[in-house]
């Protein structure tokens, strides 16, 4: 029997099995279909919160520990599992914010690099964006890593562990709290007619937006809730721009190979995940709008993921109410990628009883919701 049973296979479950067995457990990891194919795989890999200054204290703490690290974890697991994450701190353009006094006021608090630049320094960096903006707030030290890379050379870390198992294609449907002996788990597999049994010494569940449904008799409903993000990609022989440029939501950002992502849609339409005319037009219109030699192309994918949006837009992290071996690590919403490596470090402090990164008390599930979630955060 495992030490941890992890039940969903994204970015979470990936670093937070990473952080047990970095001190001594074994663990399980369960997932409902291919590891790291829901929003950790779709998302756009930027390292921060879009607009920073916009989130709570909670979200800014683990943040800065995140993008602090995440250098570092590049480099592990590059010497690890010889795959380069393409982790890429070529900063962020924010163009015509209308935020700029809060954004600056923000940035000095927390002592975070952030310039507002004119606009002959704007083409300056970027000469191929469309004209007419005029000003500009820089955020020099902002990253960029491809998220389905980091998440394969994860998986193929922890595949090398002796006390790691992965179990895809199963989908937990039942869990029993069995005391001094642990926890029961009831999975089922696909194109299986019983459900299997899983036993472990521990449960944590980092099921994104399916968190509340497993976990429907411990927590709120509507905890955490899906929130639809629908991107493009473009292939070019080089990239138009050099770094993450923003405007009003809607964000390109160029890959080292030509590639270029547009994102993203925000959308509250349960767990449908089709891609849809409509979001693609709309996202074509802000790349245009960017980058005006985009209009002669064409994107060479859309697809769209569900991002697990928490009632107050804090994640939940720590002990599920009421129990004393089942834990929660989801719920970071637009963050999932920049707060991963924090979300994780914490809730292993938690579960171990050690010195925590920062306070745990605004990650308490146990905590009463806000129903703060927008489409604006």
């Amino acid at each position: 029997m495992p030490d941890f049973l992890i039940v969903g296979a994204g970015i979470n479950g990936l670093l937070t099995a990473r952080e047990l067995l970095a001190n001594g457990a074994s663990v399980t990891l369960l997932d409902q279909q291919y590891a790291a194919r829901e929003a950790s795989w779709a998302g756009g890999g930027i390292v921060s919160p879009l607009y920073p200054w916009r989130y709570s204290a909670a979200i800014t703490a683990l943040a800065s520990w995140a993008q602090a690290f995440y250098p570092t974890l590049a480099d592990e697991l590059a010497c690890e599992t010889g795959i380069d994450v393409e982790f890429c701190p070529q900063g962020l353009l924010m163009l015509d914010s209308r935020e700029e006094a809060q954004a600056l006021r923000w940035a000095a608090q927390f002592g975070r690099r952030m310039q507002a630049i004119p606009q002959p320094a704007i083409y300056q960096q970027e000469p191929d964006l469309a004209p007419g903006f005029t000003s500009a707030l820089w955020m020099s030290e902002v990253a960029h890593i491809r998220n389905p890379r980091l998440c394969a050379a994860l998986l193929s870390s922890l595949q090398q562990q002796k006390n790691f198992q992965l179990l895809q294609h199963r989908r937990m449907i039942a869990m029993d709290l069995q005391g001094d002996s642990g926890v029961s788990v009831l999975a089922q597999g696909q194109n299986q007619a019983t459900p299997q049994r899983l036993h472990a010494e521990h449960l944590v569940v980092t099921a994104g937006a399916w968190t509340a449904e497993l976990l429907e008799s411990h927590l709120p409903a509507d905890c955490v809730a899906p929130v639809k993000g629908q991107m493009l990609l473009f292939k070019l022989d080089e990239p138009p721009l050099q770094r993450i440029v923003l405007t009003d939501g809607r964000y390109l950002i160029p890959r080292q190979d030509g590639h270029l992502l547009v994102g993203s849609t925000l959308e509250f339409a349960g767990f449908d995940k089709r891609s849809t005319v409509v979001a693609k037009e709309s996202l074509l219109e802000s790349a245009y709008a960017l980058v005006p030699q985009l209009e002669s192309m064409q994107p060479v994918q859309q697809w769209a993921g569900l991002r697990p949006g928490s009632a107050d837009g804090v994640p939940l992290i720590g002990a599920v109410p009421n129990t004393d071996r089942v834990f929660v690590n989801a719920g970071q919403y637009r963050n999932g990628l920049v707060l991963a490596p924090a979300s994780a470090r914490l809730l292993v402090d938690i579960i171990l009883a050690r010195e925590p990164i920062t306070d745990p008390l605004p990650y308490a599930p146990s905590r009463k919701f806000r129903n703060e979630l927008t489409r604006s955060a």
